[in-house]
């Protein structure tokens, strides 16, 4: 596999889902590359998109049309307006008409240009679409796209490549858990050390830092919007936000006017042992509300993950003395680290694993930065993501309706909390006594992905799913 950077794990992007959102919309963005490449994009007369497997049993549910006709339309995930997105949607839909890459107009129905396959599957990946396009000459191509999970993609035919650029050889390459430390302890390094050096080989010091500074603020404003919205998440589910209300509560009523006087009120509060699990939970509910709601999240290493890292991120700085600001580089470089194991090791596509690969992930990646924050040896970080992946084994992707809601929201709190959790665990424990490595772990889930019934892979038709009565909404 090609080396991967810590900013392909870690990145700003929309809701609700990386796989069944953020993949299709970039899989629809290489199509428009590959056309301008080859001087195509203004020949185009007809476009069909297919989708199998699960984005097509879920892909209602997870805004895959949505994402598609953004993507088909040239629109940036990443600097889109979240409030934009729906009247867009609505304009196409409603005139049969897209402006290919923005600047080519094209007739295009999706009720019958975006074809749901429900019943086929292509052999790669569950996760797979493919373009149908036809030309003013009468010539036609086709090209399939793979949505991996974490929003990767990867081209029928080609090698996936990593989205922070070309792929280097690393000067501390690691494929293990077992390779890190012992990188680690040759060097007399912290994990986050390591992890810096092999991000120098992608972009300077001062990049690095800015961006996953940039990485924090998105969490942190994300944060902050789910816990000031009100009301009930789209879809037809009827759910209602709750993080505004935790929030109004725990802060007895008062209100602030801005995120750095929200945050120094939440520091001041001195909050008891329950209000800090609250606490915990309400940063989690109010990233993947907002996740939900086709709002503006960081992909960590999912987007129905994405709550678990900025709620152990925000607990540390405001719970904990040790852990300041300053401390949020190392915790993001450790955290991305630890997704590129399982990454490379495992899945990380719920489609592929279950939500082990999506809220275990995240928990383990949050257990061991937070280690680290903490003061953790190497040994204990990788120990704290051992012990957080371990208890959730065999975790099932159940989304009631294909939304990103039920039980995706409350699982990233769970997440969270055992992130802390094994952390602690890991902080006074002795790991040359652990029975059980992260690299054991990995394989574990690996083996428990292969072996899961399909209907556990987000697919709606197991669990929770199935057994909840519902009218899903086209969202």
């Amino acid at each position: 596999m090609s080396a991967i950077s810590v900013f392909d794990i870690i990145k700003i992007g929309i809701g609700p889902s990386s796989s069944h959102t953020m993949g299709p919309w970039r899989a629809a963005l290489a199509l428009l590359a590959s056309l301008e490449k080859q001087g195509l994009l203004e020949q185009v007369s007809k476009l069909r998109v297919l989708l199998y497997g699960s984005l097509a049993k879920t892909g209602k549910g997870h805004g895959t049309d949505i994402a598609l006709l953004l993507g088909l339309s040239g629109e940036d995930p990443v600097e889109i307006d979240p409030a934009s997105i729906q009247p867009k949607v609505a304009r196409i839909q409603q005139n049969h008409q897209l402006l290919l890459a923005g600047k080519h107009p094209l007739e295009f129905d999706p009720a019958t240009d975006l074809m749901f396959l429900y019943q086929e599957s292509l052999p790669f990946h569950p996760n797979g679409m493919r373009f149908e396009v036809e030309f003013t000459n009468g010539q036609t191509l086709s090209e399939t796209y793979y949505s991996i999970g974490g929003g990767f993609i990867v081209k029928e035919g080609e090698e996936e490549a990593p989205e922070a650029g070309d792929s280097p050889a690393l000067p501390y390459p690691v494929e293990t858990a077992r390779d890190l430390a012992n990188c680690c302890n040759q060097h007399g390094w912290a994990l986050w050390e390591l992890v810096m050096q092999n991000e120098l080989s992608w972009r300077s010091r001062q990049a690095i830092e800015q961006g996953l500074h940039h990485i924090w603020r998105s969490m942190l404003q994300c944060i902050y919007r789910g816990c000031h919205t009100e009301g009930l998440l789209p879809g037809g589910l009827g759910v209602k936000r709750r993080a505004a209300e935790m929030n109004k509560r725990l802060l007895s009523g008062r209100t602030y006017q801005d995120v750095n006087s929200w945050m120094e009120a939440i520091r001041a509060g001195h909050p008891s042992f329950r209000e800090t699990l609250k606490w915990v939970s309400c940063f989690a509910l109010a990233v993947n509300e907002e996740n939900a709601a086709f709002g503006r999240v960081v992909t960590a290493p999912t987007n129905g993950a994405a709550g678990v890292i900025p709620a152990v991120l925000m607990y540390a700085i405001c719970f904990c003395e040790e852990v300041s600001e300053a401390d949020i580089v190392k915790f993001l470089l450790v955290a991305g680290q630890i997704g590129i194991l399982f990454k490379k090791g495992a899945t990380i596509s719920a489609a592929m694993g279950g939500c082990q690969a999506e809220i275990g992930v995240s928990s383990s990646m949050a257990a061991a930065a937070l280690a680290e924050c903490l003061g953790g040896s190497v040994e204990q970080a990788l120990m704290a993501a051992e012990i957080a992946m371990e208890h959730h084994l065999g975790l099932t992707c159940d989304p009631v309706g294909g939304l990103v809601q039920i039980p995706c929201i409350e699982r990233n709190s769970m997440g969270a909390i055992k992130a802390i959790t094994a952390c602690n665990i890991a902080l006074e424990s002795d790991p040359a006594s652990a029975k059980v490595s992260l690299d054991t772990v990995i394989k574990s889930m690996w083996d428990t992905a292969r072996d899961m019934n399909a209907k556990y892979k987000e697919t709606s038709e197991g669990g929770l799913a199935v057994h909840i009565p519902v009218n899903v909404s086209e969202c």
